[in-house]
């Protein structure tokens, strides 16, 4: 068949196809095809053709809609790239996709000419997290929707049209590629053929339901699935997205009331913060799609006895959303469940060595069927790794119970999930070894309140002669005290579960895709750097968070060498200057948000991190870092005024319903709101897509 929007503008032209959440305007059928067909026509005209690679790197908006389906149209292949990312970041995403065209906004300019002058020195990640050398392949186009500022950025608008003619896709031809670690953990490009996201769509429907007014909420990021879904799968369904670009609670809850939305993607800490602002919901949402993490029992609690119907999903990336979905019923009756699988796909639990285990036993979880993805681009190794007899290997464990319900537990690998996004630990201790004061270091998890877990740093640091110790160290600024102004001591950042080791579930897989955008600036408290809820708890008794040398690790049996010494007597080092050296070279998200010192890391005889006893001792003696540049940046992008504003169904006289779009694409194209921070609570896994899991960067997990 053609692209969708093809098909659905025969069907249903002057049907509301797209709200923009910030002013009411509305977009019909007809209004968004005009608007892709000269967005695909202006991109043929600069050379973006069949069996192109088309990256963007733009906030959500409703150009960025357009190039999802532009890109349809021209039988290239969507490779949405996260807005917070770095531009060393964006360049090994690019490199590792193949990206042959790059679009971009005024707002994000700066970072696509960073990400394409970092591809002449990078090509992709090798095994060890470093830059390889790169292969050489020629300059990327940047192409943006605004007008220029940089001399090497072409307006998308600045030359005219080029007819084309669209091709046909069979369901194996590759639609999208989506970033997450994938089981293997660095950066993977999940591979999303048509027919993937086809299968989800319809998988979803019959779960979930369709009614012809529907009208989906998205204030989720469009490079993770929980929001490219909906965009997908509503004009599969000739039903509505009411798109907001970026989370706020108070403005979500609103939006809900004010466009009579039936559905929306949340995570869990997104949910709890729209009903903390409005106490409810308005009564015209029937679904209200919770992945990205598990949903806490008392969250599924609360949402009975405001009548909210919460569906619980477990969803990855690699599964176009959506693996299983529980009803509201479900989900109070069996308290923990994601529900069963969705129509087509099989979910087995295996044991170590990959056979299927008897119902109720726990095991790795491992999926398979239409919505699955084929592998990720450009690895086989990684593909042959992730899939085996029966399936795709999620890296999760769960368990399914005699009545066929899934239980997601825990993850399988120590990845970090915080708010919904992923990190690898590899990748945040490697940057820190590269700052000059530090001799080593261990990243864990611990978990986190708002954030489901955060990001900690157990950092190495040599003894330097003619200092005295001072106990568990940090800058000499008293700005990088802990909460309470104690610098010895640091913060009791335990949280219920955090000693036995357990992260949360995450992102990738047991809350689906979903993108957490929840860093909204208007939100006292939601920037997780430092977040150690408020306590604190001075230690007087001089102990030490490690075990005693010679003591043996329960998990591993070995002996545990260097450990009681592990922080007791160490001298920090200039925290606000290591975390803002790791600023320039990570994301946000990625950030050490709690961080302790010591001259040695714990580890087994064998020589590995004792991840256990990393954990304790940042637990005992964990502080927040001080970090000049704290706080999450705004998108900054002002809305373009559409031509024709309207309200929904106005004729304007001549029978038409109206172009809202400009003749031109540099003002639809331009078209991105402000705010839009993609890369906070527009920013889990899991498709909350209200349609598809809740995933977030490759497997996500509760998603959806």
């Amino acid at each position: 068949m053609r692209d969708w929007l093809s098909h659905r503008v025969v069907s249903s032209p002057d049907d509301p196809a797209l709200v923009r959440a910030e002013d009411g305007e509305v977009w019909t059928y007809a209004d968004l095809d005009r608007l892709v067909a000269e967005t695909a026509e202006r991109l043929a005209a600069h050379g973006v053709g069949e069996g192109d690679h088309l990256g963007v790197l733009m906030p959500s908006s409703v150009g960025t809609v357009g190039l999802v389906h532009a890109a349809m149209r021209l039988g290239a292949t969507f490779v949405p790239l996260g807005d917070r990312l770095t531009p060393r970041e964006l360049a090994e995403r690019a490199a590792a996709a193949d990206v042959s065209t790059l679009v971009c906004a005024e707002a994000t300019e700066g970072d696509a000419v960073g990400a394409v002058d970092a591809l002449g020195a990078v090509d992709a990640l090798d095994a060890d997290g470093v830059a390889a050398p790169s292969s050489g392949s020629g300059p990327v186009p940047i192409l943006s929707v605004d007008d220029p500022d940089d001399g090497s950025v072409t307006a998308l608008h600045g030359i005219g049209p080029e007819p084309i003619d669209p091709p046909r896709w069979d369901p194996d031809d590759r639609l999208c590629l989506l970033f997450t670690s994938g089981t293997t953990g660095d950066p993977k490009a999940v591979e999303l053929t048509a027919g993937n996201v086809y299968s989800s769509a319809i998988a979803s429907a019959f779960r979930l339901g369709i009614d012809p007014d529907d009208r989906w909420l998205v204030s989720l990021s469009l490079h993770h699935m929980g929001g490219l879904a909906p965009i997908y799968r509503s004009t599969l369904y000739g039903t509505t997205v009411v798109l907001r670009s970026g989370f706020d609670p108070g403005g979500t809850a609103d939006d809900v009331d004010r466009y009579d939305v039936t559905g929306v993607s949340l995570v869990p800490t997104m949910l709890t913060r729209a009903l903390d602002r409005r106490g409810t919901l308005a009564d015209s949402l029937r679904a209200v799609l919770l992945g990205g993490a598990p949903a806490p029992d008392a969250l599924i609690e609360r949402c009975r006895d405001y009548s909210i119907p919460v569906y619980p999903t477990y969803g990855m990336t690699e599964a176009a959303s959506q693996i299983a979905t529980a009803t509201p019923d479900q989900a109070h009756d069996r308290l923990g469940t994601v529900g069963r699988p969705l129509f087509g796909t099989d979910v087995t639990v295996v044991d170590g060595d990959g056979s299927p285990v008897e119902p109720g036993e726990t095991g790795e979880i491992v999926v398979s069927g239409p919505t699955i993805s084929p592998g990720y681009y450009g690895d086989p190794e990684a593909t042959a790794v992730a899939f085996g007899e029966h399936g795709l290997h999620t890296g999760d464990i769960g368990r399914v119970d005699e009545d066929g319900y899934l239980y997601v537990l825990n993850r399988v690998d120590d990845r970090i999930i915080t708010g919904g996004e992923n990190v690898e630990p590899g990748e945040v201790a490697a940057v820190l070894r590269d700052h000059p004061d530090v001799a080593d270091a261990a990243v864990v998890g611990l978990d986190d309140e708002v954030w489901g877990e955060r990001v900690a740093a157990l950092i190495e640091v040599p003894q330097r002669p003619g200092v005295s110790a001072g106990g568990v160290g940090g800058s000499d600024d008293p700005a990088a005290a802990s909460v309470d102004g104690e610098r010895d001591g640091g913060v009791d950042v335990e949280a219920p579960g955090a000693s036995d080791g357990e992260g949360s579930v995450g992102e990738d897989r047991v809350g689906g895709d979903i993108d957490d955008d929840t860093d909204d600036t208007g939100d006292e408290g939601s920037d997780p750097g430092g977040s150690t809820g408020g306590r604190t708890d001075e230690r007087t008794d001089g102990s030490t968070a490690g075990k005693a040398d010679g003591q043996t690790d329960e998990r591993t049996g070995e002996r545990v060498e260097g450990a009681a010494d592990t922080i007791e007597g160490v001298v920090g080092i200039d925290d606000a200057e290591v975390i803002s050296f790791a600023r320039d070279r990570l994301a946000g998200f990625k950030l050490p948000r709690t961080i302790a010192y010591t001259d040695e890391l714990p580890r087994t005889v064998s020589g590995t991190i004792d991840r256990g006893a990393v954990r304790e001792a940042l637990i005992e003696h964990g502080f927040a870092p001080a970090d000049p540049d704290s706080g999450f940046d705004e998108a900054g992008f002002r809305p373009a005024d559409p031509v024709s504003a309207r309200t929904p169904g106005t004729d304007n006289g001549d029978g038409d319903t109206g172009d809202p779009g400009n003749d031109d694409p540099g003002s639809t194209h331009g078209d991105i709101e402000d705010g839009g921070d993609d890369g906070s609570a527009n920013g889990p896994t899991g498709d909350t897509d209200g349609t598809a899991s809740t995933d977030g960067e490759p497997s996500e997990s509760h998603g959806s």
